[in-house]
Parts: C-alpha cells; structure tokens; sequence
C-alpha cells in the first residue's frame, strides 16, 4: 500500500473531515506530519558489515550510544584497514556483538541473520582504496561485487531482513565537469573511471535487481570523502597529518588541483542514522557537501595546523593513474530528510589532527602506507606494502619501514614478476627443545622471527604480541610435556590442561582472529597398537584415525585440544612422535634417553627425526598447509635398532638390557604410548622424505661416527 492510499483511507475515515472546509488546512498541516510519521522505521537487530573500518564504526558507535535497546551485530573480517580499537567505544555494551568473519562466507551470513534475527543490514564492508584497485582488482571484485551479492542472496532465503542499506561511492557518477555548477544527483547516470568504482557500481547494479525483482527493501547511498579520528593513513588527510607529525614533506600526485569534497566523520554517521530511520526504499541517497577544495589547499592548511612552510613542505610527485579531477554532488534529496552538514573544515581538521597527535600509534606502523605511492598486497596476517623505488628518497634510515613487512618490486619493468612479502614468524617455546631449533633455523634461512612474549592461557599478552610483532605465521611449541617425563603431569594436571589445553585454544583464537595460521607441533603419542593396527603389521595410524591412548594424563589433554583444534580452519597439527636429533648431548634426545636406561623395552615405533622434518614445518607454513599431519618420517624403528646403531656408530663397547612392558610398568608411572604412524600423506606432499632408518643415519648417527 502507498502512502497516498493510507492517506486517502485516514482521510474517508476521519470524523474531523465532515465538511470541505478543513480540506486545506489538513493539506497543510496533517498530512505531510503522517507521511513523515509512516516514513520513519525502528529497527530491532542491525547487522553492520565492515563495522571495525573507519565510517562503520562510527555509524556503529553512535547508534550504539544513542539507542542503546537496538542490538548491533558487527561483522567483519579485520582486513588491514579495520582495527578493532576503533570500536572500543562499544564494547562493553550489553547490545553490541563483535563476529569476526567474511561476507563472502554465504553459510556465515546465514546463520548470522537466523540466530540473531537480523531486521536490518547496514553494508559497509569493501576495498575502498582507489591505488590499491589498479594492482588488485580481483580483490576488489570478491569482496566489493561478490561479497555484496551473498548478502542480497541471504536477505532473499531468509526473507526477515525490512531494510538493506547499501553504502556506495560519490566515484561511481565518475568525473564531473570543472564548470559544473550542479553536482550529481541520484538519478545521473553511472559512469566509474578504475576498478575500485566499477566494482562498486557493479555491486549497485545487484542491489537493484534485488529490489525490483524480489522485492527487497533496497537504500543505497553515494558518498562524498570522509575524514575524522581512526582513519587508516592510506587517506589523504590521515597521511597528511602523520607525515606533517614526523616532519616530512607532504607529497601530492599530479598537480594538486583536483577537487574533492570532505566530510567529517560525525556528520557521515548522522547521517546513516537519518538515512535508517526516514530513507525511503527504493531510493538512493546523495551524502555530500557543496564545500570543495583543492589538494593543494588540503596540504596547505594541514602545513598551517603544524606551523610548517608550505612551499618547503609540499612535494609534488607522479599522478596516479586515472586520477579523476572532480566528484561532486546534489544532496538536496538528503537535507529534505532533515540532515545537514554540522562541522566547518576547519573545526573538523582541528579535531582531526588532535585525534592522530593523541594516538600516533594507533595503527602500529604505517610508514609504507605514508609513501606517495604505497599499494596493498592485502595478504593476511599484517600489512604488506609494495612501496616503489621511493623508499630509499622517502624514508630516512630512521623512518624506513621495517623489510619484515615490507615488499619493494623492481621498478624495470611493469610486467616484472612481483616479489614475495617477507615471511616473519612469532614463535612460542623458546625455552624448549623445538622452539629452540626453529630459532636456529630462521637464522640459517634468513627468516625474520621473534619468540613471543606472552603466556599461552594469557589472552591479552597473546594479542600485544601479534600486535607488535606482526608475524606472517605463529608456530606453536609451548607446552607441558612434564621434567623429567610425562610421569610429572599425572600429579600436576591443572597445569596440563591450562597450558596444553586451554593455552593452545586461547593462541589458536587470537590467530584466527588476526587470519595467522598457527603450526601445531602436537604428539603421535595418542595412539598404541591395536587390533587393526598390530604391531609389526606395517598397518599404521592415519590423520583421520581416532585417537585411542588414555594411558597418560598428558596423552589425554594432547587428544582432547587436538579434536577441538578441527574447529579452527587456520591451524595445521604435526604429530611429533619420540623426537630425534643430531644432538645427542641433549637430554630430551630419544637416542639420549634410552641409551642412558639401565634396560629398555623393545618395540617398534614411529619417529621424528627433526633435523630432516623441522626444516619441512617452515615449508608447510609457506605453503599454508592446514589441517592434521603425521609428522613422522615413513616406517618404523625399534629401541634395540637404535641401540644397535649407537654401538655401530658411536660406542663399539655400548651393551644394554631389555626389560618387559610389565617390568616397566613397575617403574613409571603411567603407561607409555607405542604405535606406527602412517606417514604416507606428508611423504605425499615431500616425496624426498627419508624413511626413519635412513633419516637417522642421515642425520643422527653418521654426523656423530666415532668408530
């Protein structure tokens, strides 16, 4: 029914209208109030894609401020852009829900609208930066067509969703003419210069057809520049008053005379709140300003902010490509709904500069993105720039981006084969025996790394690590495995679990939370030999194979955090089994061990020997390898074969003793875990992977000959 038919049934229906007489003043006065009335819309459950990115999260925290018995539902994938700080004024409301995910995840955002009853979309969520658009397209595709057209597809299927606001771009009109003296209006017709634009005219297009074929109820809106607190420095502005912070000249592409327009980031989410609660469906909704300027001036009054001589602090540098000259809008249609702009430039780049000054460190470090030309590789796990040859003039040797997370591809020639970002891992155990070597072998191979800080079962310090360090990879060797064996943990087992339990979870978490993947380094030790798997069968225990040891208590909490560990789409689990290495002064050694036992039980097993398979976990994380491996070398060994190999190569006048499963029992305390692994998967993926016997004489025995 349309507003006319309500009006005209209130109107028949109406005692107040018994004569002609009033007609007009009702006209007047009445009707346009009840049209403003059947106008409005309360929402209930609001779903706010990409709310951790600098305009969503302050649409986000004004709503939550403002109407605290609406629920607000944050989804976001925390790209390089987003930063959860910029929502710490939510968080500890009752109404707020942070999801860390992907829209383009269609099972995600189904079941994110069914369980929290979503009534309202507010999409947010895409690549917004124009430079990045020229080398990344097909990014800018999945997230900003794709992504969007999931969320149209999911509001079909669910049918509960009463509006969907889309939030595109000023850019998608295209250029406007420099002597235009009327901006765009919403019925002009789309014509986007680069990629970032297309895309996000594309996603328009869908949004559309949603609306005219299936109903939805569909409000997009085109946006001018937005400036203000939290905005990740890739933006003119923010770039500007970090570079103005450290001193550094403020470069401008071309010219500097193309034209934008700038509005401040509280007047952007006022209004959003407007445009939720009176924008008409069907509609499109100009966000704009009629106060342009130029670059140049936007240099100029940051360098007057900072007391910085203009003429000695601006520098003019390459124009990017296709650097559209001017965007400019009609937002007459928006101002009807009741909004205007609030903040002068000049009281907005006040506060602006106020904020940055505050909180310098905000984003950690951004010097690859204050170059003049920084693009994103848009990889997980940090910010990768690729920067240009301008590094080396940019940046001085105390303002030069850190090479862990910088990438700067030959400038020769365009079509040159980009460089790989720099791997850097953050590496939990140091004090143990893997964590230790995996250090060594960083060194060797030229791997930046660093050895967390944090407790594993320590949340908070786990997060300031990953902050910090900005790893591309965390590997996992923490843990209990008990002094002087796994007998410790039977008497200590609220240790055992916090740390190889909910430690282990807790890291897992904060990896996924940041798209890290974590290197599990786990244990065989969670099988022994059974029916199906008889000893000397050959028969071994596959990844898919549930555990069946409960022998000991570590085995158990080793079983347990490996099922809960499936849950995590970003950890890959290596079963290490009786590690082995060419140290044999190591006491954690197994050679070690049993050739220091006064007897020795006498049964095959599988094993690991690490100088040959460490190296292979540094190659399964640059491959970004998941799931559960065996990380054992193929086949198995026996206690008395080692001690043979040991007398052969090591110590002719070597003797031992063997003793009983039974006899041995007498002396431990819980029972020890004996089993063959089945290492055909991982010799699969490294067909040069040497079987245990020739591993160990490889690596163990033939580096130690003494006979």
């Amino acid at each position: 029914m349309s507003n006319y038919q309500t009006v005209l049934i209130w109107y028949n229906s109406s005692s107040s209208l018994s004569n002609e007489s009033c007609l007009w003043p009702l006209i007047v006065t009445k009707i346009p109030k009840i049209l403003r009335e059947m106008a409005s819309y309360t929402p209930k459950n609001i779903l706010i894609t990409g709310a951790a990115g600098f305009i969503a999260s302050h649409v986000a925290n004004r709503l939550i401020r403002t109407y605290p018995h609406y629920k607000i539902v944050v989804l976001d994938k925390l790209d390089y852009c987003s930063n959860l700080k910029n929502l710490n004024p939510s968080k500890n409301s009752p109404s707020f829900k942070f999801v860390k995910g992907d829209i383009a995840s269609a099972d995600l955002v189904n079941h994110l609208l069914i369980t929290e009853g979503i009534d309202t979309i507010m999409h947010f969520a895409a690549q917004t930066h124009v430079d990045n658009s020229f080398g990344n397209s097909f990014e800018f595709t999945k997230n900003n067509i794709y992504g969007t057209h999931v969320l149209l597809e999911a509001c079909k299927v669910t049918g509960q969703v009463r509006r969907f606001i889309h939030v595109s771009t000023d850019e998608v009109y295209g250029e406007t003419d420099e002597d235009a003296l009327v901006g765009n209006h919403e019925a002009s017709q789309l014509l986007p210069t680069n990629p970032y634009s297309a895309t996000k005219a594309g996603a328009e297009m869908l949004v559309m057809a949603y609306g005219r074929s299936y109903g939805l109820p569909v409000i997009t809106t085109r946006g001018n520049n937005v400036y203000g607190p939290n905005q990740f420095p890739e933006k003119l502005i923010p770039k500007f008053i970090l570079l103005a912070m450290r001193g550094k000249v403020l470069p401008i592409h071309g010219d500097g005379s193309n034209v934008r327009s700038y509005l401040y980031c509280e007047d952007v989410a006022e209004a959003f709140e407007v445009i939720l609660h009176k924008g008409e469906v069907g509609h499109v909704y100009n966000i704009g300003t009629k106060k342009e300027r130029r670059v140049n001036d936007v240099a100029r009054d940051v360098c007057k902010l900072f007391g910085m001589d203009p003429e000695a602090s601006i520098k003019f540098v390459e124009n990017r490509p296709f650097n559209d000259q001017r965007y400019f809008l009609d937002d007459e249609k928006l101002k009807k709904l009741g909004w205007s702009e609030r903040t002068t430039w000049e009281e907005g780049l006040k506060k602006t500069m106020e904020w940055y000054t505050q909180n310098p460190e905000w984003w950690g470090d951004v010097s690859g993105a204050l170059l003049p030309h920084p693009r994103m590789l848009m990889m997980p796990g940090g910010r990768h720039f690729d920067g240009s040859d301008e590094i080396s003039s940019a940046a001085t040797a105390s303002d030069k981006p850190s090479q862990t997370h910088m990438v700067v591809p030959s400038t020769r020639s365009s079509t040159s084969a980009p460089q790989k970002p720099s791997l850097k891992f953050l590496i939990y155990g140091k004090t143990g025996w893997i964590g230790g070597l995996l250090g060594k072998l960083c060194e060797k191979q030229v791997i930046a790394y660093e050895y967390g800080k944090g407790r594993l079962e320590d949340r908070a310090s786990l997060l300031q690590d990953v902050v910090s360090v900005k790893p591309t990879h965390v590997f996992n060797s923490a843990g209990v495995t008990g002094r002087p064996n796994v007998d410790w943990c039977e008497s200590h087992k609220a240790e055992t679990i916090r740390a190889n339990v909910a430690g282990t979870l807790t890291l897992a978490d904060v990896c996924r939370e940041h798209g890290l993947l974590m290197m599990n380094f786990a244990t065989g030790c969670i099988f022994e030999y059974d029916e199906k798997h008889p000893e000397g069968s050959g028969v071994g225990f596959k990844e898919e194979d549930t555990p069946n040891f409960t022998g000991s208590f570590y085995s158990k909490t080793k079983a347990m955090v490996e099922e809960l560990l499936k849950e995590f789409d970003n950890v890959c689990t290596l079963r290490v089994r009786m590690p082995i290495s060419s140290d044999l002064n190591n006491p954690r050694n197994f050679i070690t061990k049993i050739s220091r036992y006064n007897k020795v039980v006498n049964i095959p097993n599988s094993m690991t020997v690490l100088d040959e398979l460490l190296p292979i976990s540094i190659e399964m994380a640059k491959r970004n390898l998941k799931g559960i491996w065996n990380f054992t070398n193929p086949g198995v060994v026996s206690h008395n074969e080692i001690l043979e190999m040991y007398r052969d190569y090591i110590n002719p006048d070597f003797k031992w003793a063997n003793f009983t499963l039974e006899e041995q029992a007498k002396v431990i305390v819980a029972p020890r875990s004996n089993n063959e692994m089945d290492a055909s998967k991982l010799k699969k993926e490294f067909p040069e992977l040497l079987s245990i016997k020739e591993s160990l004489i490889k690596y163990a025995f033939e580096p130690n000959k003494k006979t």
